[in-house]
């Protein structure tokens, strides 16, 4: 992925714990797949009855796309990757918030997500200008780092580490990214052949 342009979906709440992203009941595959169908689960679907909470934002109607908008810490609690798993089953590529759990951060980009840092101040514009547009529209351009959303005003830097966005950018893991390393691995090896 290289340039990701969506709508997004705000989620306004602080300090999301990844069992509140993923409860640990639901953790018993070692399989990727499937875990979108419970992101966010208790807040998702009433507890007694099982049915959708009408007026969660994920069952609501009225936003959606590929990013994600959270509150500030997002991503705390337990080391658990299915976090990433489920937001990444569930379809978001993107998820931006103010500050990131450094755990929830690494196992994000290990699984092909973005966790875009920005301000406390451009993330209440975010919140407050899809609160007025839920069609708001944003572009996250990864080879040139910018976060653009031109209706409200907003265009930002973000960092992201060289690695991680030639990852990103060429939807590999570690070790599709050392088979992608091999030309320059074997010509390494040769310059080192002693004679």
């Amino acid at each position: 992925m290289e340039i990701i342009k969506s709508t997004i979906v705000p989620l306004p709440l602080e300090n999301v714990d990844t069992d509140q992203i993923i409860p640990a009941r639901f953790l018993k595959s070692t399989s990727r797949e499937g875990f979108g169908e419970n992101l966010f689960r208790d807040w998702r679907y009433n507890k007694n009855t099982g049915e959708k909470v009408a007026d969660f934002v994920l069952n609501a109607g009225i936003y959606t796309g590929d990013i994600l908008v959270a509150g500030k810490n997002f991503g705390c609690g337990s080391s658990r990757e299915h976090a990433a798993w489920a937001i990444n089953d569930y379809g978001f590529k993107v998820v931006i918030s103010s500050f990131f759990a450094d755990i929830f951060k690494n196992n994000a980009l290990n699984n092909q997500i973005l966790p875009l840092k920005v301000s406390d101040k451009i993330l209440d514009k975010i919140f407050n200008g899809v609160e007025k547009n839920p069609n708001l529209e944003v572009t996250v351009d990864i080879p040139n780092q910018t976060l653009s959303i031109p209706e409200i005003g907003i265009t930002e830097h973000f960092e992201i580490g060289k690695y991680k966005k030639r990852c990103l950018i060429n939807n590999y893991d570690d070790i599709d990214y050392i088979l992608s390393l091999t030309k320059e691995i074997e010509v390494y090896e040769e310059s080192r052949v002693v004679m």
